[in-house]
């Protein structure tokens, strides 16, 4: 796995072989990367990580000059990569917060500039996150919050719903504030 863009472009990250976690392709992370570049200026932005797995978005965003990242991941050896993958790239504006996301979203009481999540493609309530990000009001107006997810799931009569993106078996729905 490597960072595809930024100051750390080419970057390698090396996950332990215990991580069982199943990282955003180079493909997609590359076409998602180059839509949210068309769109945002990332100097400066608020941005929340769901679901941070192995830290590869997080990373991308850090990469691409985003004032701060918080990484949201239950899995503390997940976690612990992530931290120590910041600290082994120099990396000062990334939060790491071991949590249950579906516990997290009630408590959180910042406002993000973009919020993405990559849930397990199998998770029970998968299908409710979008309602669950829009009820804890964390996203500034004009704020996109992006689910990564496989095609067994449809959010388009989801009443935020702005588009889908779809590269291979990976799907990206955006949804708007």
């Amino acid at each position: 796995m490597r960072i595809i863009g930024g100051s750390l472009k080419g970057k390698v990250i090396v996950p332990p072989a215990a991580l069982k976690a199943r990282p955003t392709t180079d493909y997609a992370k590359e076409a998602l990367f180059d839509i949210l570049s068309n769109e945002y200026e990332f100097d400066d932005l608020k941005v929340l990580d769901l679901f941070s797995g192995t830290g590869s978005i997080s990373y991308e965003f850090v990469s691409r000059g985003v004032g701060h990242v918080w990484s949201v991941e239950m899995n503390p050896l997940h976690a612990s990569f992530i931290s120590s993958e910041a600290r082994r790239l120099g990396i000062s504006n990334l939060t790491v917060v071991r949590h249950n996301v579906f516990d997290f979203l009630p408590l959180c009481r910042e406002k993000f500039d973009i919020v993405f999540a990559d849930p397990p493609y199998a998770l029970d309530g998968l299908e409710t996150l979008p309602d669950r990000v829009f009820a804890a009001d964390i996203l500034h107006p004009g704020a996109y919050f992006i689910l990564e997810h496989g095609d067994e799931h449809s959010f388009t009569t989801h009443p935020h719903f702005l588009k889908e993106k779809k590269y291979g078996r990976v799907h990206f729905s955006f949804f708007e504030n």
